[in-house]
C-alpha cells in the first residue's frame, strides 16, 4: 500500500475511526480539520452507540475496552410525558428496566468519544486549523486530486479523497450537486450545568438519561450528559426563516425562554414549562436540516463521502454518528482489500457506495417517518406504546 496518499477532510467520528482502521493496518492518511484545535468547538451533546453500530466498529478498531470506561448504560433510561404532564412511560422507576435484546446501547458524550479516536491515532495524524475550500483533479495519468484551504496553502497529489466533513461538505460537490435542505423543524438549545448541586429540580425530573415530550408541531426533548449537565431542545415545526423571523430576540436568554414558552408552549405543565426556563446557562437557536432520503452519485474514482456529509439526516432516530462509525469501517475494508491498485480500489469503493446508498436510505426514511410522527398530536402515545410493546415481550 505504500505510496498511496490517502486524505480525510474531518476530524469527527467518521474521520477519525477511518484513519484508525487504515493505520491499524500501516496505511498511512492525513485528516485535515478546519478547526483550531482538538477543544476549538462545542462536540454536541450525548450519543448512544448500538451493538452493531459504533460500538461493533469500535471493537474492529481495538478500543471497545476505552469506550467501556466512559459510556452510561444508564443513559438508556428513557421518559415519556404528555403536554399537560402526564407520565406516559418511564424506564427510570424502579422495575422498569428495559429487555436485554433492547439494551445495548449505552450513551458516552460525543467529546469523550471524540477524544478515545483522537488518542488512537498517531499525533501527526490531523491537521488543525485547515478549512477545505476546493478539491481539483488533475487530468494528467492517473487523476490524483489537489486540496486547497483557506489559508492559501495547497497539497498536492492525492490519490484518495474522503469527506467525512459533515452538512456542507466542500467534498460532496465532485460528486453530486444536491445540497441539504430544510427539514421544517428548528429547535432551542438550552443547557443547564451543574445540575445535581445547582439545578436538582431538572435532575430528578429527566432521571438518567432522555425525556421526550411529543406533540402537534412541537416537542421537547431532555438529555442528561456525563459532565453533570442537562441539554434540553424546545423543538417547533415552523418555516425556514422562523429562527430570525419569529420576533424572538435569542440574546434576551430569560425573555427568549419565556416568549417561547408563551408562544409555543403555554398549555404545557408546569415542570415543562420549568424545565425550560431553569435551563438558563446557554441559549442556541438551530434549524434542523437533511439531505435527500434517495440521494445518490455516479462513482468517482478516488472520491467518496461518508458519515453527514453522504446522507445527513435529523437526529429523530438516532443514528447519525452509529451510520458514520459504519460508513468508514466499510470504507477501510475496501480500502485495505484494494492492496493500492487504483483499478481495484475504484471498484471497491463503487460497491461501497452502493451498499452506503441502501443502508443511509433505509435509515433516512426511518428517521423521516419518525420526525412525522414525533410532531403530531398522538407522538408521545406512539413512541410509549412501542417502548411498552418491547417491555410486554419479558412477561
Amino acid at each position: 500500500m505504500s505510496g498511496l496518499r490517502i486524505a480525510i477532510i474531518g476530524a469527527g467520528p467518521a474521520g477519525l475511526v477511518l484513519a484508525r482502521l487504515l493505520q491499524v493496518e500501516n496505511i498511512p492518511c492525513t485528516i485535515f480539520e478546519l478547526d483550531a484545535g482538538p477543544n476549538e468547538r462545542d462536540q454536541g451533546g450525548t450519543v448512544d452507540l448500538h451493538g452493531r453500530g459504533g460500538q461493533l466498529v469500535l471493537r474492529e478498531a481495538g478500543l471497545i475496552d476505552e469506550f467501556n470506561k466512559h459510556s452510561r448504560p444508564e443513559g438508556e433510561a428513557m421518559k415519556l410525558v404528555k403536554y399537560d404532564g402526564t407520565v406516559l412511560f418511564d424506564e427510570n422507576q424502579e422495575g422498569s428496566a428495559r429487555p436485554v435484546e433492547f439494551s445495548d446501547r449505552p450513551e458516552i458524550d460525543r467529546a469523550a468519544l471524540r477524544q478515545i479516536l483522537l488518542d488512537s491515532v498517531k499525533p501527526s495524524t490531523v491537521v488543525w486549523n485547515k478549512k477545505l475550500v476546493a478539491v481539483e483533479s488533475t487530468p494528467t495519468g492517473n487523476t490524483k486530486y489537489n486540496l486547497s484551504f483557506s489559508d492559501g496553502a495547497v497539497e498536492t497529489g492525492f490519490d484518495v479523497v474522503i469527506g467525512a466533513d459533515g452538512a456542507w461538505s466542500k467534498v460532496r460537490g465532485l460528486l453530486t450537486d444536491k445540497q441539504p435542505f430544510y427539514s421544517g423543524i428548528s429547535a432551542i438549545e438550552l443547557w443547564a450545568l451543574d445540575v445535581e448541586k445547582r439545578k436538582s429540580f431538572l435532575s430528578q425530573y429527566i432521571g438518567k438519561g432522555t425525556m421526550f415530550m411529543f406533540d402537534e408541531g412541537r416537542a421537547i426533548i431532555s438529555q442528561r450528559n456525563g459532565n453533570d449537565s442537562i441539554r434540553t431542545y424546545a423543538a417547533v415545526r415552523q418555516p425556514e426563516t422562523w429562527t430570525k423571523a419569529c420576533g424572538i430576540d435569542w440574546s434576551k436568554g430569560g425573555e427568549a425562554r419565556k416568549q417561547i414558552l408563551d408562544q409555543y408552549f403555554s398549555n404545557c405543565s408546569e415542570d415543562l414549562k420549568r424545565l425550560v426556563l431553569e435551563s438558563d446557562d446557554k441559549l442556541i437557536p438551530r434549524s434542523m436540516w437533511m439531505l435527500p432520503i434517495d440521494m445518490e452519485w455516479e462513482p468517482r474514482p478516488g472520491v467518496t463521502v461518508v458519515g453527514d456529509a453522504a446522507h445527513l439526516m435529523t437526529p429523530f432516530a438516532g443514528v447519525g454518528v452509529n451510520l458514520a462509525m459504519v460508513d468508514s469501517w466499510k470504507l477501510s475494508k475496501a480500502i485495505i482489500g484494494s492492496g493500492g491498485d487504483l483499478e481495484k480500489l475504484a471498484a471497491a469503493m463503487k460497491d461501497f457506495e452502493a451498499e452506503m446508498f441502501e443502508r443511509g436510505g433505509q435509515f433516512a426514511q426511518k428517521t423521516w417517518k419518525n420526525l412525522q410522527s414525533h410532531f403530531s398530536a398522538t407522538g408521545g402515545e406512539e413512541r410509549a406504546a412501542l417502548m411498552k410493546g418491547r417491555m410486554a415481550t419479558t412477561h
